[in-house]
């Protein structure tokens, strides 16, 4: 069975498919979860514990998501376009959904890299 991230609070509980996450955008002391289907899910943690569950439950499947700057985990299947001076990244499976969001440029930069640097591999 494919691995689940299963985030659970005292009131209700998540199980979500890692590869209908698209990211998660940190919201204060809230987290806002975008899936592949459009929809949104406000959840009560901060994107640390949120990293963390990832980690602790997806095990090796937890690598296909970047934490980017302070405000954001991305699906890294779905990086579909990076402009570091505008500060923009696509998020997109070029299909059915595009996203984009905003990040630093210096951890735009780094992502461009390591992408660039994949693709080298």
């Amino acid at each position: 069975m494919k691995k689940q991230l299963v985030i659970s609070t005292s009131i209700d509980l998540v199980r979500i498919a890692p590869e209908r996450i698209i990211y998660i955008a940190s919201d204060g002391n809230y987290s806002t979860l975008v899936q592949t289907d459009g929809e949104m899910r406000m959840l009560t943690f901060q994107l640390g514990q949120i990293e963390r569950m990832i980690a602790d439950q997806l095990g090796s499947e937890g690598n296909n998501f970047i934490r980017i700057g302070k405000s954001l985990i991305i699906n890294r299947s779905y990086i579909y376009y990076i402009n570091v001076t505008k500060q923009k990244l696509t998020l997109s499976d070029v299909a059915s959904f595009s996203h984009t969001v905003t990040a630093s440029k210096e951890a735009l930069k780094q992502l461009k890299e390591l992408i660039e640097k994949e693709a080298t591999l």
